[in-house]
């Protein structure tokens, strides 16, 4: 199937509610659903949407291994799913929605693949701020069909933000600690380097996998860079609240 077809069928399938089309399962590869995942974006952008940047998936070896990935995926931000920390979302909109424990990065200049490294990677941040990623899953499940998980965008629907700062120089962002909370109990308390990629690992292969696609990061532009745990299922009333050390604090409530 031609890209533009594969686009007008996913949109028709989406528009329907079904996000995991049952003419479209085994049929994908990596590169085929990730041309129509670039261009269902480009479409949002031609109907008025605004980019704020990318997100990263399977980053730990953990998660490769479940989903049968041999690197990690990625997927795009959209400007109207950025939120300020303590956002109340409202539960009953949302399909099954899960939180992820991440740290959001922007950048202060482009970054062009092929052949950037973490060492690049670090040189073009501008800011990290502590963040919740709020997945849903819709269908798209990527146990049963990572091409189709893909091209959904990897269930993205908004990502929360705490208050950015400036990098601190010496930062080893493998020490990085989350502490998450649910409803004020202690969930899980986890050090990024001991169950994930490192973060600037992940921005480089990210410029590099774009390149693949003709595209690149470009300055202003915000990365969500994997989490730091399994998503964290939530359920009407629950608030989940996660501080990173070094980083701040972020919360969301559904309600």
């Amino acid at each position: 199937m031609k890209t533009a077809q594969l686009i007008a069928s996913l949109l028709d399938s989406y528009q329907r509610g079904d996000y995991c089309p049952e003419s479209l399962r085994g049929k994908l590869d990596i590169d085929d659903a990730y041309r129509a995942q670039l261009g269902l974006l480009e479409t949002r952008l031609a109907g008025g949407e605004q980019q704020a940047g990318w997100k990263v998936g399977l980053t730990a070896d953990a998660m490769r291994e479940m989903f049968g990935s041999s690197e990690p995926a990625f997927g795009y931000l959209l400007q109207r799913g950025s939120m300020t920390s303590g956002v109340v979302l409202p539960f009953a909109d949302l399909r099954t929605p899960l939180v992820e424990n991440e740290i959001l990065v922007t950048l202060d200049r482009d970054l062009a693949g092929p052949g950037v490294s973490p060492e690049g990677a670090r040189g073009a941040i501008r800011t990290i701020a502590p963040a919740l990623e709020i997945v849903e899953m819709r269908g798209s499940d990527m146990r049963i069909d990572v091409p189709l998980g893909i091209a959904d965008n990897l269930s993205q629907y908004a990502f929360v933000h705490g208050d950015p700062i400036a990098l601190p120089a010496n930062l080893d962002f493998g020490d990085i600690q989350a502490e998450v909370r649910v409803n004020g109990e202690l969930s899980e308390s986890v050090r990024g380097g001991d169950v994930m990629d490192n973060q600037l690992q992940t921005i480089a292969w990210l410029a590099n996998a774009l390149h693949r696609f003709d595209r690149r990061l470009l300055a202003g532009q915000q990365i969500m860079t994997g989490s730091f745990t399994k998503p964290v299922p939530v359920a009407a009333g629950d608030v989940i609240e996660t501080q990173f050390s070094l980083i701040g604090t972020v919360s969301v409530k559904f309600q």
